[in-house]
């Protein structure tokens, strides 16, 4: 039988060290939460030991996911003696509950979901089995699995894809293998492009050199910008593209692997970063396209920049769900985990929210 409190007890337990909150009718302590909550501990410290039901809901404030409320519960320590409306948390319908202790802790890496009723409960993927067999076969709905695919789940170990571990190690990218293979061929089409400038330009010398590297660092900087474009347009209409996304088991399988694995497991660890094989093909058409619209050495130092801002993006992304980030980049973390935790239909920018202002998708 659960514990109840009345708002005088819970009024006593409002420091960092000791924060609790009510909402709607119950008694959570959120203290091993604070420095995890993605807008911050200032946001629920403000409330520590009040009732927190209003301003949860509100939309002009901090408006809060079913996936926000079903978290909540991993904290829930009774009910509220003195609610002024005594009712229960979200009902499933209202939240479907995420299941097992859901938290994030300071270097990100939250309590195990419980597994098994996990999948008692939901019927969508068991994880202690090979997930892309379970994909192949299963017969969910397209609104099932959008539903479920976009409720995070957490385990310390890398979740299995494959029944073969021989197969298994291609899944798996540690988040170092990405610099150490696309930085030397960034640092190579850098050079080639500044010596094709460099052929193009009449004298010799170091006066050639130099406005050979500064027309190659100027399509360098125009590459870094464009990927950050190229970043939101994948982000938004390939990795999410949910409203499009055909009514058949080999377009989910498809959709899981792009993208869905990430939102259903956010925090593992071996696949918060592009396979190569997956980034060189999604880059080629890119590269391609670079080579047909731009003159050659700009195509180059451009491809330079690019690679080198996806370099970024994907160690910088591996940080915001595994690291603690300077002050300068919390917001952005923030930001990011709100994408996952709130709402996945806004937020694509991972490196920036400029094309989110732009195209109007900001969180």
């Amino acid at each position: 039988m659960s514990t109840s409190y009345s708002l005088a007890e819970v009024a006593k337990h409002k420091s960092r060290n000791d924060c609790w909150v009510a909402v709607k009718g119950k008694v959570y302590n959120v203290t091993d939460f604070l420095e995890d909550h993605p807008g911050g501990d200032d946001l629920i410290l403000e409330y520590a030991g009040k009732d927190a039901t209003e301003i949860m809901a509100d939309p002009l404030s901090h408006d809060h996911s079913r996936s926000a409320y079903a978290m909540l519960e991993d904290f829930c320590i009774g009910t509220l003696l003195d609610a002024k409306v005594a009712a229960p948390a979200a009902t499933k319908e209202e939240a479907p509950h995420l299941l097992g202790d859901v938290t994030i802790t300071d270097d990100f890496q939250p309590l195990e979901t419980d597994v098994s009723r996990d999948f008692q409960e939901h019927k969508f993927l068991d994880l202690d089995q090979p997930l892309i067999p379970q994909m192949w076969n299963a017969r969910f709905t397209k609104e099932f699995y959008l539903e479920q695919v976009h409720i995070p789940r957490h385990r310390k170990d890398p979740a299995r894809l494959m029944p073969f571990m021989f197969l298994e190690i291609f899944t798996l990218t540690p988040w170092y293998v990405i610099p150490m293979l696309w930085g030397p061929i960034a640092a190579a089409f850098f050079h080639v492009s500044a010596m094709q400038f460099k052929e193009q330009l009449s004298g010799d010398g170091y006066a050639v050199m130099a406005w050979a590297y500064t027309f190659t660092l100027a399509s360098y900087a125009f590459g870094i910008l464009f990927w950050t474009f190229i970043e939101y347009l994948f982000h938004r209409f390939i990795f999410h593209m949910d409203s499009l996304l055909p009514r058949n088991q080999f377009a989910y399988l498809m959709h899981f692997l792009l993208h869905g694995i990430h939102h259903f497991l956010p925090m593992d660890k071996m696949r918060l970063v592009m396979p190569p094989v997956l980034f060189a093909a999604l880059s080629f058409p890119m590269l391609l396209l670079a080579h047909a619209v731009l003159p050659t050495p700009v195509a180059n130092g451009t491809i330079a920049g690019s690679y080198t801002m996806y370099i970024f993006y994907d160690t910088f992304h591996y940080a915001m769900h595994h690291t603690k980030l300077p002050s300068y980049l919390k917001e952005q973390k923030k930001y990011h985990l709100e994408h996952h935790y709130k709402n996945y239909e806004l937020g694509f920018g991972v490196t920036s929210k400029f094309w989110d202002i732009v195209f109007n998708t900001l969180l």
